[in-house]
């Protein structure tokens, strides 16, 4: 078998694109992954797949590991960013073929599940409410008493975990997020007691709508500093929080935070590779270890998480993308002993389902492991070419 091509599609999926690989073989099997940047630069992702396809036409693409540690070879001194995540989705589409071409789910290639049922959580739970009613179809929440009725439709779900972000309610509400220039706020990343008190009534509000049996996080992301962060975990503490989560290149600076504050911190979903994940781990700067699979590829992430595992640290996916991010993450959490609960966004474009050839089946806030070959699920390019990035 050989690699005949290369390609990489965007959609557009209201607040981010969804990018996806398609390795292409001599004997009609097709690889697939996603690899999508919602923050950087979905184009730039193009120009390296555009620089890589001379280094795989030809190869066999069952040589999975061999290729991807040539790849990363030649990549070495870009090793991080838009190239990292391009190689993590060039090996999970080549992974793809190998399933596919043996007939097996990739987890059957790693040994098999451990589990066939991965717990769930409900990502930007009440964030995307806010800021894309219009785009995802759903009821808006425009002011603190439309979290009463959001509440009983996720009580009416199944889900029993969410995460909601910063949202600011004012007569015109929107999501906090400076970190990623989503929003006033930055560069300075400056907390304020007007600030505080908007999260804190997010947050108890939230609280109080859903009731004592739901678990809920919240994601700070990248948009305070040291203190900030401090100040706001202990202003929050009072309402049962699973974990409040915090993006951070620096572990030192985390692990002051973590040793302040008394909920549990989850972060690294922005590091690549063993060596950014052992600092932060070896410092034990958070409590649970956040890794996305479709940016380090299935390999690194099992490398990943059994380090994690070695120090008696509990992992969870990174996963906010389009069902084939989630199908990948499944299998990744199928194989981890160490999981705790995979993300996954509930509101999403009205045309996901269509986008995908197999949507996951959910049952009680549960996603049920596929048995199909490869990752189980594929995009359909004629719907990719209905909602292109950019328009």
């Amino acid at each position: 078998m050989k690699i005949t091509n290369i390609e990489i599609f965007h959609a557009d999926a209201g607040w981010r694109p969804w990018t996806f690989i398609k390795i292409s073989t001599d004997e009609d099997i097709f690889g697939w992954s996603e690899c999508s940047e919602s923050n950087g630069s979905p184009q730039g992702m193009s120009g390296v797949i555009k620089d890589l396809i001379p280094l795989l036409i030809g190869k066999d693409p069952q040589k999975t590991l061999s290729l991807t540690e040539m790849l990363q070879a030649r990549t070495k001194q870009s090793s991080s960013g838009l190239i990292h995540k391009v190689l993590a989705g060039i090996e999970n589409a080549l992974w793809d073929i190998k399933g596919k071409s043996l007939g097996v789910p990739v987890y059957s290639l790693f040994g098999g599940p451990i589990r066939k049922e991965i717990p769930l959580y409900w990502s930007h739970c009440g964030t995307s409410r806010v800021r894309t009613s219009d785009l995802i179809e759903k009821p808006p929440i425009r002011k603190l008493d439309d979290l009463n009725n959001f509440a009983r439709e996720i009580i009416d779900s199944g889900f029993r975990s969410v995460k909601t972000n910063i949202c600011i309610m004012e007569e015109s509400p929107y999501v906090y997020m400076p970190g990623f220039s989503r929003s006033p706020g930055g560069p300075e990343l400056i907390l304020d007691r007007i600030l505080l008190n908007h999260i804190k009534t997010w947050v108890s509000s939230f609280r109080s709508a859903v009731g004592a049996d739901i678990n809920i996080s919240i994601d700070l992301n990248f948009n305070f500093k040291t203190d900030g962060y401090i100040s706001i975990c202990k202003a929050i503490e009072g309402y049962d929080l699973s974990w409040v989560e915090i993006d951070s290149y620096d572990p030192i600076a985390l692990k002051e935070i973590k040793d302040d504050i008394s909920q549990p911190i989850a972060s690294c979903e922005n590091l690549y590779g063993l060596r950014e994940y052992r600092p932060f781990i070896e410092n034990r700067s958070m409590d649970i270890v956040i890794i996305d699979v479709i940016w380090n590829g299935i390999s690194k992430s099992r490398s990943i998480a059994e380090i994690a595992n070695s120090y008696e640290m509990n992992v969870a996916t990174h996963n906010h993308q389009g069902y084939l991010s989630t199908a990948i993450s499944s299998h990744f959490c199928a194989l981890t002993p160490n999981l705790r609960i995979c993300e996954m966004d509930v509101d999403d474009v009205p045309w996901r389902n269509d986008l995908f050839t197999c949507p996951p089946e959910i049952r009680e806030g549960n996603l049920v492991l596929s048995k199909q070959p490869g990752w189980g699920t594929e995009p359909r390019e004629e719907i990719i070419k209905k909602y292109p990035w950019p328009k």
